[in-house]
């Protein structure tokens, strides 16, 4: 064994023999509770680490354990020099994280179950320890959250933010540059700014890293809060600045050679470099001590009002049977509102619109939403005097959950793996969802999607997701239609006229979406 390791056992060892009977005894609860969580929950954990290792979104989550072991034993020589002890209060956070998870479960949201599954571990430290050892292990417990994968939501928002700065410095190095949404016409061809070049996942790990410095290496507070800003502004901008640069090269290289060159700086050095500078610029601004405590445990063990959150001593063995009861709950009230199912019909129409006489459906480019786990689908295609065209896709679920979400990761209007790519949002239409799609690089497509749920008409996945758990918390069932109105950019006028003069016909949306579906 290297003697470096020997070394670290040696001090595990030596830590381990040291521990008092009242430091014992927690810790062998604690990892007792913990082994249940990781059992009752591994579905979740599981699908986390399949996102960390297979999503470079997320990969730097897999140094976030190893992170969180190194925090605690900064703290450790002065975390045992406190007492831990059993505080009931702690059930309540405990709760609220297992309810969490309940809603998760019920709609389908992947994150929130996500989230409760990295929750309920940290929930249990001040429920087992006492509120002075979680007071010194406040920081570690907070950064818990970034093991949850979560991030690629603003993906849209950083690629339109990203193809702005770079349209920008394209025209102030001299370039003529059209830009369309995320899409770039410049001399040498049309550049997209692609959700991978959005700059999402270096983000993230900045403002991972940001928040790990700010609490290692700071102590004043206005120092922690530029650092972070530095971590939230420097990627983005850096990000246009690459982007720039690639469509800058191309002009002269070529765009083969300009994209293959970017492909190498964008995977291997970009966020070493973007890491560096920011480092780099803080350096001389570092206040803390390597040497001083992380923690006083002096001063946690004296303060007042950690003393008045102190309550009267309560057995283990009664709070393990209080999580072990909350547990069986949650899990059962789960199983109970996933087998709920409502009632579909045995077949579906496309209903005649007046004005408009249904014709074959003939798109120039393929498009077909997906809408994985519907009950039924149909989608077909309308036509007006003028010439006018709209294309109509609608899919009907008997329940939302796991494999059944209509408004789900790669559901909808975007069809992956596909000749069609998110352009830019599209306009309102009251509560839909609008959103504009290129094809090919020539076809433009407006796609308005809905969702119906009881009496909840609107475009927002949220929405849906809050009626769902609502139905589910009184195990009563709803169909949800979802509903996408779409049409291209033609010769007999833009795709926003044609929907427009379409919704105008139906009449109302929500009463004509029950009566396609036979919901009510």
């Amino acid at each position: 064994m290297p003697p470096e390791m020997r070394a670290v056992m040696t001090s595990v060892t030596a830590a381990g023999q040291r521990l008092s009977p009242a430091w014992h005894a927690a810790l062998v609860r604690l990892a007792l509770v913990w082994a249940v969580l990781l059992a009752v929950f591994v579905s979740d954990w599981a699908a986390m680490a399949r996102q960390w290792w297979d999503i470079s979104t997320y990969n730097h989550i897999v140094l976030i354990p190893a992170i969180l072991g190194w925090l605690v034993w900064q703290r450790w020589p002065e975390l045992e020099r406190l007492e831990p002890k059993v505080w009931w209060p702690g059930l309540v956070p405990f709760a609220a994280a297992a309810f969490l998870w309940l809603l998760g479960a019920m709609s389908g949201l992947d994150i929130a179950r996500q989230a409760a599954a990295v929750a309920m571990p940290g929930a249990v430290v001040p429920l087992l320890l006492g509120v002075r050892v979680t007071a010194g292990l406040l920081f570690p417990l907070a950064y818990m959250v970034f093991l949850v994968p979560v991030g690629e939501e603003l993906e849209n928002m950083l690629q339109m933010i990203t193809a702005e700065i770079t349209v920008a410095l394209t025209h102030l190095s001299g370039i003529p540059a059209v830009i369309d949404g995320v899409f770039i016409d410049t001399p040498a061809g049309l550049f997209e700014v692609a959700e991978a070049c959005s700059g999402v996942k270096f983000l993230i790990a900045m403002i991972a890293f940001g928040v790990l410095a700010a609490n290692v290496c700071f102590v004043s507070w206005r120092r922690r809060v530029a650092l972070m800003v530095a971590c939230l502004v420097v990627p983005i901008v850096a990000n246009g600045i690459r982007a720039w640069g690639t469509i800058y090269a191309a002009q002269f290289f070529g765009v083969e050679v300009a994209a293959g060159f970017d492909h190498i700086v964008y995977g291997w050095f970009f966020f070493a470099i973007v890491l560096a500078l920011v480092i780099f610029g803080a350096w001389r601004f570092f206040d803390r001590q390597p040497s001083a405590p992380v923690i006083d445990a002096e001063a946690l063990a004296a303060s007042p009002l950690l003393g008045r959150l102190e309550t009267r001593a309560v057995s283990g063995g009664k709070v393990l049977a209080a999580l072990l009861l909350l547990l069986i709950v949650v899990r059962g009230w789960a199983y109970a509102a996933d087998t709920l199912a409502a009632p579909l019909p045995r077949q579906i129409d496309l209903p005649a619109v007046p004005g408009w006489t249904r014709v074959d459906y003939t798109p120039r480019i393929w498009w077909e939403p997906r809408a994985e786990g519907a009950g039924h689908r149909l989608l077909g295609r309308y036509r007006d005097q003028q010439g006018r065209q709209v294309d109509v896709f609608v899919a009907l679920y008997s329940r939302q959950g796991e494999g059944h979400e209509a408004g789900g990761f790669g559901q909808g209007a975007l069809m992956p793996d596909s000749p069609w790519a998110w352009q830019a949002p599209g306009p309102a239409f009251g509560d839909g969802r609008s959103e504009r799609l290129l094809g090919g690089g020539t076809a433009k497509r407006l796609a308005v999607t809905w969702y119906r749920n009881g009496s909840l008409l609107s475009g927002s996945n949220a929405r849906l997701k809050l009626a769902v758990m609502a139905n589910h918390l009184s195990f009563h069932v709803r169909p949800t239609t979802m509903l996408i109105l779409s049409a291209e950019d033609t010769a007999q006028g833009p795709a926003e006229e044609a929907i427009r003069h379409f919704r105008a016909s139906t009449g109302p949306l929500g009463p004509w979406m029950d009566r396609m579906t036979h919901v009510r």
